[in-house]
């Protein structure tokens, strides 16, 4: 069976920093029912707390709604429900590379230019979810952490899509290239439609960030370059829109 290469950094626990906390009932169970996840405490109310079928050696402590109001960001909107817990193990592109092509899976790839707000990151992460895509990709260093505004975001989509951060995006593209993906970059600048480059190949959707867009480089690294055909009152569409859109196509080509 065909080996691709594999770009990895260190194997070892996730750095990426100390405990973070969710809130919100659906990030909240999400992460509960994750097995990928340590849970290091609960917050609630009685009435929340009481719904929940928690293990026995989950820490919990019972809040007022305004102490838990002060846990978490402001006018955070938690439902009664904060969750501590660590990050997730980084997962390395190869190794999900590899089981997509050992699954003989054509599930669609999502890759991020740089996009930093966290909002965003959790819309995307949500709708990849609905349409079964295998995985976000993003830069390390300039793509957001986990934290709570994406968990609540993306409805517990977090805990479902793999969210795999790359040193090199460039490089990333090349391994995806590699494992025989189609690589579409999304952009209004061109007169080639995204329905007009689908051909039942394996997708990888490219997208630039909320401001710059796709970097040149980044750019030089996919197949095609296409656009969502929009209304030109219209001028472009906010990325998390424009990826819904976009797997949406995929999920129905040739259909």
């Amino acid at each position: 069976m065909r080996q691709i290469s594999r770009h990895r950094r260190p194997q070892g626990p996730s750095t990426r920093g100390q405990p973070i906390r969710f809130w919100g009932r659906h990030a909240v169970l999400a992460a509960l029912a994750n097995p990928e996840r340590t849970v290091k405490r609960i917050w609630g109310t009685r009435e929340a707390l009481g719904q929940l079928d928690l293990p026995p050696v989950i820490p919990i402590s019972y809040a007022e709604v305004t102490d838990l109001a002060r846990l978490v960001a402001r006018d955070a909107p938690h439902q009664g429900l904060v969750i501590e817990i660590d990050p997730l193990e980084d997962i390395y592109l190869g190794d999900l590379l590899q089981q997509e092509i050992d699954a003989d899976s054509k599930r669609p790839l999502i890759v991020l230019d740089q996009v930093t707000d966290p909002h965003n990151i959790g819309a995307v992460l949500r709708s990849a979810a609905a349409f079964d895509a295998a995985a976000i990709i993003t830069q390390d260093r300039h793509s957001p952490p986990e934290s709570g505004v994406i968990a609540r975001s993306a409805s517990g989509a977090l805990e479902i899509v793999p969210w795999i951060r790359v040193v090199n995006l460039s490089r990333a593209l090349e391994e995806i290239a590699e494992a025989q993906y189609w690589r579409i970059g999304l952009m209004g600048d061109t007169d080639t439609t995204l329905g007009s480059t689908l051909d039942g190949s394996k997708v990888a959707l490219v997208l630039g960030s909320e401001g710059d867009g796709m970097r040149h480089n980044v750019m030089e690294h996919c197949d095609v370059l296409a656009k969502l055909p929009i209304s030109p009152r219209m001028e472009s569409l906010n990325i998390s829109n424009a990826a819904a859109i976009a797997l949406y196509a995929v999920a129905t080509a040739g259909k």
